[in-house]
């Protein structure tokens, strides 16, 4: 039953403080308003620790970093591990650089992550510590199929288990772990690769849904991805001639706006491991 943790987040309306990159805030801001919760955006290290002491969770982007928001991020996340309050990190682009790729890792050192949630290469840096990424692409040789399925889910079973952390592979096959069990979705279209930050939308909303649903964080956060997933499917139905990736975006913002849980439940494709 994935839907009551949609319709959670739509009762409860989660306040989630974003520190993410300023290509794609705009986007995470509506779609976090589209899911049910609340965004505030702040970096600033003498704002942070104020702002998150108002919010109820703490989404965490590493997409473009600079001194001051890696500050504020490690602020933000100690105050929130203080408050009890779950923390997520996006990885974004760990790998195609040493700042990116040890800043990360710091983060999952200092501070107690509730989720992680990133593609394959992204999670695979962090596994081993260093890697390569294509941009923020995943590699194709990384990448999750029917394949390597068996040999992925014992990957991030083990990767989860070792963190303590609920982590979340996202790509063509989903697969969200907490070193249990292993929800394995195959919800999504590939012309989602074609709109800028959708994987950032992903984590402010698997954000929202960690915050409402605390006690079922790995639920919660595999709920997420089937919506973002759905969404993408439903959105892409309703695409028109002429429409391109710019308008696919809003339709996907729009299907989550008007998704149900009933809606959820009947579209979620996904099993557990």
């Amino acid at each position: 039953m994935v839907k009551e943790y949609l319709e959670n987040v739509r009762r409860l309306v989660p306040l989630v403080h974003n520190i993410t990159n300023y290509v794609t805030v705009n986007d995470v801001a509506n779609v976090l308003l589209a899911c049910g919760g609340s965004p505030i955006m702040s970096d600033e290290p003498e704002d942070v620790e104020d702002i998150t002491s108002v919010c109820g969770g703490l989404n965490l982007n590493i997409g473009t970093l600079h001194k001051s928001s890696i500050e504020g991020m490690l602020k933000a996340g100690h105050r929130a591990n203080e408050l009890g309050h779950p923390v997520l990190l996006d990885p974004v682009g760990a790998g195609a650089s040493a700042l990116r790729t040890n800043t990360a890792l710091r983060l999952m050192r200092e501070l107690k992550l509730t989720a992680v949630r990133g593609n394959s290469s992204e999670i695979k840096t962090l596994y081993l510590g260093s890697g390569t990424t294509k941009g923020v692409d995943a590699d194709v040789a990384d990448a999750v199929t029917e394949n390597n399925l068996d040999e992925s889910i014992g990957f991030v079973k083990g990767f989860a288990k070792e963190t303590g952390s609920v982590i979340a592979v996202t790509g063509a096959i989903d697969l969200v772990s907490d070193g249990d069990r292993c929800y394995v979705i195959r919800n999504g279209r590939p012309e989602m690769g074609k709109i800028t930050g959708t994987g950032c939308q992903l984590s402010g909303i698997m954000t929202a849904y960690l915050t409402a649903n605390p006690e079922h964080p790995l639920e919660a956060a595999a709920a997420a991805v089937c919506v973002m997933g759905l969404a993408g499917e439903t959105a892409w139905s309703r695409m028109e001639k002429g429409d391109g990736n710019a308008t696919y975006r809003n339709r996907i913002i729009d299907a989550i706006y008007n998704m149900t849980g009933e809606d959820l439940e009947k579209g979620a494709n996904y099993e557990v491991r």
